[in-house]
């Protein structure tokens, strides 16, 4: 009886032990299991994106300088005085003589007195812009056409001598305006141009008024179209 249950004993120990093996193998092999498929972290985006950035980088060819202009400002207006001396002097040569003294209404200047008006401003805001002495310009608006476009070509000529020796760096420079007030280099250049484009649309008005294109407006030669 005694041995018997000693064997009992001795069974239950080993299926205990059987039992708690079987247990232990189990959570290891799940544990290992579970290290197995985990999945790798994921590359982080600001890293993806700073190796991308150095792949691109070191593919790219060094971009050479933004180009630049010397003296933008005065360049630029060297630009209309060219421009706007041919337009001008053509639209003085356009009109006919005999309209010289047409005016649109009677509260408007003649045709005659635009073109000396345009002489007179040329030859004032350049003198300012160089400091050089204004050229007087004896004319009249009633003066023939021919004196008149001899006056106005040299007007533009003395624009363009003058802006010859201007350059960006006395933009600041107080100069002496009308009616005794003063003012910066440069407002004298904005000026210059507005009155370009003023005079230039009041002179094309006139010739359109009269049945005649502007030069502007008119076809290049067949031959400069090649």
């Amino acid at each position: 009886m005694r041995i018997r249950r000693s064997i009992m004993a001795f069974v239950a120990i080993l299926l205990f032990a059987a039992t708690f093996a079987a247990a232990g193998e189990q959570s290891s092999g799940e544990a290992k299991l579970a290290t197995q498929e985990k999945p790798a972290a994921p590359e982080k985006p600001a890293a993806k994106e700073a190796s991308t950035k150095e792949a691109s980088t070191k593919d790219e060819k060094p971009q050479p300088p933004p180009e630049t202009v010397a003296n933008p400002v005065t360049s630029t207006v060297r630009q209309i005085v060219e421009r706007q001396t041919r337009n001008i002097v053509a639209a003085a040569e356009e009109m006919p003589a005999e309209k010289y003294d047409f005016h649109p209404t009677e509260a408007q200047m003649t045709f005659g007195h635009l073109i000396s008006h345009i002489i007179d401003s040329n030859n004032f805001l350049c003198s300012r812009i160089s400091d050089q002495t204004e050229p007087k310009a004896e004319v009249k608006d009633t003066d023939p056409k021919a004196k008149l476009v001899q006056a106005l070509q040299a007007s533009f000529d003395f624009c363009s001598a003058a802006l010859q020796k201007a350059d960006d760096s006395k933009l600041g420079d107080v100069v002496a305006l009308n009616r005794g007030r003063k003012g910066p280099s440069a407002q004298v250049l904005i000026a210059l141009t507005n009155d370009f484009a003023d005079h230039y649309g009041a002179a094309a008005m006139y010739l359109r008024l009269n049945g005649m294109l502007p030069p502007t407006a008119q076809k290049p030669p067949a031959a400069a179209q090649k």
